[in-house]
């Protein structure tokens, strides 16, 4: 989880960054800043959950095929 935080804390500058820099504004920068990133986070939290599954099934698989 403190893996998940510290990649949304990034996120937010990188995000708020590109924004501010493309419109000038802070208001649509910082808008755009917290809305983007909280969708990427639960989305990159989901995708390490399957990530990990996937690595654990190929670790078994490659076990089993070592054992053969």
């Amino acid at each position: 989880m403190l893996k998940t935080l510290t990649f949304a804390c990034m996120h937010f500058t990188v995000a708020f960054t590109v924004v501010y820099l493309m419109t000038g504004s802070w208001v649509t920068g910082g808008l755009i800043a917290l809305v983007e990133p909280c969708c990427n986070t639960v989305g990159f939290y989901f995708h390490e959950k399957l990530w990990n599954r996937f690595s654990a099934s190929n670790a078994g698989n490659m076990t089993a095929a070592v054992a053969a």
